[in-house]
């Protein structure tokens, strides 16, 4: 029982660890280029972390297994 909670709070602190590298240095980059370049307005780090997510989504590679 000990072992399965450990590891379920492992795992959790991992996506937690994820979420944060991944939505941070977007948020920086967002805010450091694009009001500048494009006249857009900055994010904030939630925003960030869904502009993430969505990207993920619409540009996600597909695959296409060849049965032969």
């Amino acid at each position: 029982m000990k072992n399965s909670f450990e590891a379920i709070a492992a795992l959790i602190g991992m996506i937690a660890i994820a979420i944060v590298l991944l939505g941070y240095p977007l948020m920086l980059l967002w805010n450091w280029l694009m009001p500048i370049i494009f006249g857009l307005p900055e994010i904030t780090f939630w925003q960030a972390i869904g502009l993430n997510f969505l990207s993920t989504i619409l540009f996600k590679p597909t695959t296409i297994k060849n049965k032969d």
